[in-house]
C-alpha cells in the first residue's frame, strides 16, 4: 500500500441499484474500506443499494448517528452530539487512510447535496487525496419516475427543506415557478399548509421511496397527514402552460 490512502465520496443514487454510475461501481469494487452512515442498529440505505458489490474481503466501516429525530436540530444538545459524531467519524476514516487504504464513503443521492459525506470531506480533503463521484439525486430520480417536467425556459427551481419555518416555506413557494421539497418526514402537515396558502397544493405530487421497488406516488392533496419515510419528497412542477 502507499503511504497514504485515497478518500472517495461515492454517490449511490436515489435507491435503485441500477442507477449507480459505472464510476461508482468501479470505486466501490476497488476500495479497501467501504464506510456508510446509518441509524444505530440498522444497515443503512446507502449500504443496501450497493450490497451486491460488497465482497467478503471488503472492510466495512459503519458510522452510526448518535441522534436522528430524538432531539430538535436547532437545540445545542443536538449540535454538540452531531459535531462530535462527525469528528469521530472523520478520525475513524483517517486511520484507514493513514494506513494506506482507499476508503469509499457511501452517500445516498449525491455526496455534496444534503449528504452526510460532506462533513467528512471538509475535515479530510485537505489532508488526503480525495475524489467525489456524483450520484443521481433523489429529486431527479423522483421526477423521472413520475414523468413530471419540472422546469423549462426561464423557470426558476427552488429546493426547499421541509424543516424550515412555515411562513418562510410559504413565501418561497409563492416566489418560484417550481419546487422540490426535501426532508418531508414529520413536516408533511406543515408542508401541506404552506402549499395551500401559496396556491400550489393542487399541483403538488408526493413521491415516497422513488425508484425503489416499493415506490409510492400520489397527489399530495390525496395523501393523508402523518409522518413520511426518510426517502420521500414533494414535487411542485413549473412549466405552467403544460400543468
Amino acid at each position: 500500500m502507499t503511504s497514504s490512502g485515497r478518500l472517495i465520496g461515492v454517490g449511490t443514487g436515489p435507491g435503485d441499484p441500477e442507477l449507480l454510475t459505472v464510476k461508482a461501481v468501479k470505486a466501490i469494487e476497488a476500495a479497501h474500506v467501504v464506510a456508510y452512515f446509518a441509524k444505530q442498529g440498522r444497515g443503512g440505505n446507502g449500504k443496501a443499494i450497493v450490497e451486491h458489490l460488497l465482497s467478503a474481503e471488503k472492510i466495512l466501516l459503519p458510522l452510526y448517528y448518535p441522534v436522528t429525530i430524538e432531539i430538535e436540530k436547532n437545540e445545542e444538545a443536538y449540535r454538540n452530539q452531531i459535531t462530535a459524531f462527525y469528528d469521530r467519524s472523520a478520525a475513524a476514516v483517517a486511520k484507514h487512510l493513514e494506513d494506506g487504504r482507499t476508503v469509499a464513503v457511501l452517500s445516498e443521492g449525491d455526496p455534496l447535496f444534503y449528504g452526510s459525506y460532506m462533513h467528512l470531506h471538509v475535515r479530510l480533503a485537505n489532508r488526503f487525496p480525495t475524489e467525489v463521484i456524483p450520484g443521481i439525486s433523489a429529486m431527479s430520480g423522483c421526477w423521472s419516475l413520475a414523468g413530471i417536467p419540472i422546469v423549462q425556459g426561464d423557470d426558476v427551481l427552488s429546493v426547499l427543506p421541509g424543516t424550515m419555518a412555515e411562513a418562510e416555506l410559504q413565501r418561497r413557494l409563492s416566489d418560484t415557478q417550481a419546487a422540490v421539497i426535501m426532508k418531508v418526514g414529520r413536516n408533511l402537515a406543515k408542508i401541506r399548509r404552506a402549499l395551500e396558502a401559496s396556491g400550489r397544493l393542487a399541483e403538488a405530487v408526493y413521491v415516497e421511496r422513488g425508484t425503489m421497488a416499493n415506490a409510492v406516488m400520489t397527489k399530495l392533496a390525496d395523501r393523508p397527514d402523518g409522518d413520511a419515510p426518510y426517502f420521500s419528497l414533494v414535487l411542485v412542477p413549473g412549466w405552467e402552460a403544460r400543468r
